[in-house]
């Protein structure tokens, strides 16, 4: 690893904007940095299609749900939303049906006007209802989150009266970040098994000794 690669790993935070043309190759590299590849990887997509800045996490869970993912499961879709009732028991059934999952928590955040449209990967849990005031559970190791709106007035009104286009839009483009990491999973287990293939020595075929 380059002093330039070893900079970039040591970031506990990264943001783009969603029509950063380096918002997916950045995303992506830094997925690949920071998730561990022997571990169940769950992503844990927030919010509720009842409110349109909040709808950006079951916005993101059902295009990644319609991707197919090969390696990546998900939770959270406009189908089965997960959201403030049922994310106590939805964080249950992950720890119960994965052996130590690796979670990514996503949501839509507020944020200062200059930030609106920004997407923030970032270490550490996300925190849901922070913007709204609820006490709600930390989710994921690391989190992925949108600023859709503006805050510090009115934030549940802020929430409900986002505009549609740019959530949709943020989430087309979050999804096809963690598209893109998950194929690049598929990548490196193919590699990793070729280089093991290289490295395992292969018997030479026996041949009868002529006299």
């Amino acid at each position: 690893m380059n002093l330039k690669q070893r900079l970039f790993s040591q970031k506990t935070e990264h943001r783009y904007h969603y029509e950063d043309e380096q918002l997916m190759i950045g995303l992506t590299q830094t997925l690949k940095e920071w998730v561990p590849a022997n571990r169940d990887i769950v992503v844990v997509c927030i919010g509720t299609d009842r409110s349109t800045g909040d709808s950006l996490g079951p916005l993101i869970g059902t295009l990644l749900e319609e991707g197919k993912l090969q390696h990546i499961h998900v939770y959270g879709t406009l189908d089965e939303p997960v959201h403030a009732v049922n994310l106590n028991e939805k964080l249950e059934l992950i720890q119960k049906r994965y052996h130590h999952p690796y979670i990514i928590g996503i949501d839509a955040c507020l944020g200062k006007l200059s930030s609106v449209g920004n997407v923030i990967l970032g270490q550490g849990p996300v925190k849901p209802g922070a913007a709204v005031k609820k006490q709600l559970p930390d989710v994921g190791e690391i989190h992925l989150t949108g600023v859709v709106n503006v805050s510090g007035f009115m934030e549940y009104f802020v929430l409900q009266n986002t505009r549609l286009n740019i959530v949709m839009q943020m989430a087309k483009r979050m999804a096809k970040a963690i598209q893109s990491f998950d194929q690049q999973i598929e990548r490196t287990q193919v590699t990793k098994h070729l280089q093991s293939d290289a490295l395992t020595p292969k018997r030479k075929r026996w041949l009868p000794i002529k006299e």
